[in-house]
């Protein structure tokens, strides 16, 4: 004859496995990130984006590289990496925002795309592909730079932020218009309070330039449409002796990042209105 106990144990076995099956998961929305530095943590928006625009109920992961392209993120595998997030795990809807511009259009010559050619296809081919991988996409056009001449913002990428527009409304893919909205902050803030952006404060005599209404830099890059006027990119570097600057007119610091994030948390919030519950402006 069986002992108490042992029968007992096989009695209560069924009701003991299904007490410790894992129930279903709740309703959880992802959020991944792709772009360049201004959108990487610690230089761009997405750090602050995912720390504090976004509720408990969101994972947010930020793949923004610094230095990157529409051809080289994909080149080197980033974009393999994030299709892999948009895939994996059990999550109700999982939204991508894609901002590229900054090295399409300028720096090294293995990074940049055409302005009417590549950088358009590319932007489809990442839609295409979100959307295959079961994800949203949402096209963000780039962060303005904070360049000035007598006071007035030269936004040099408004070229590459009308591509994305375009693509936006040839894909019928929700846009998060950030060049607009960064380069109207810009503006009123002019540029010696624009500099509170920065990764760095600018030095005493940089701000002092500033004051005057006009940015001051060294490097100057072609622009990238015919007819366009060259601007400054990276202030003056320090003297080899002392840390070097991380002042310059296109990376965000945490005020910049705070003023950004809100800005994209804003917009996505009008853009893909079954997100806004999740999203703290």
């Amino acid at each position: 004859m069986l002992k108490p106990l042992l029968l007992a144990a096989l009695f209560a076995t069924p009701a003991l496995a299904q007490a410790s099956a894992d129930p279903p998961p709740f309703k959880a929305t992802k959020i991944v990130l792709v772009g360049d530095s201004t959108t990487a943590v610690n230089s761009g928006w997405g750090g602050a984006f995912c720390g504090v625009r976004v509720t408990s109920n969101v994972a947010c992961v930020n793949l923004g590289r610094g230095g990157r392209s529409t051809k080289t993120y994909r080149g080197e595998g980033s974009w393999t990496l994030a299709l892999g997030e948009m895939k994996g795990g059990p999550f109700a809807d999982t939204y991508v925002l894609i901002q590229f511009g900054h090295n399409d259009a300028y720096g090294r010559a293995e990074r940049m795309t055409d302005l009417k050619t590549q950088f358009p296809a590319n932007l489809k081919r990442y839609v295409e592909e979100a959307r295959a991988a079961g994800a949203h996409p949402v096209l963000v056009t780039p962060l303005s730079r904070r360049q000035f001449k007598d006071g007035e913002l030269i936004d040099d990428l408004i070229p590459w932020a009308e591509a994305v527009r375009a693509v936006a409304a040839e894909t019928g893919t929700p846009l998060v218009d950030l060049n607009a909205r960064s380069a109207a902050a810009v503006q009123t803030m002019g540029p010696l309070k624009a500099a509170d952006w920065a990764e760095g404060p600018p030095s005493p005599a940089l701000a002092q330039a500033l004051a005057g209404g006009t940015t001051v830099g060294v490097k100057f890059y072609e622009p990238p449409i015919p007819g366009a006027a060259a601007v400054p990119m990276d202030p003056p570097g320090q003297p080899p002796a002392t840390p070097p600057s991380k002042f310059d007119y296109t990376h965000l610091g945490s005020t910049g990042a705070a003023a950004c994030s809100e800005i994209v948390a804003e917009e996505l919030m009008k853009a893909v209105p079954a997100l806004a519950r999740n999203l703290v402006p």
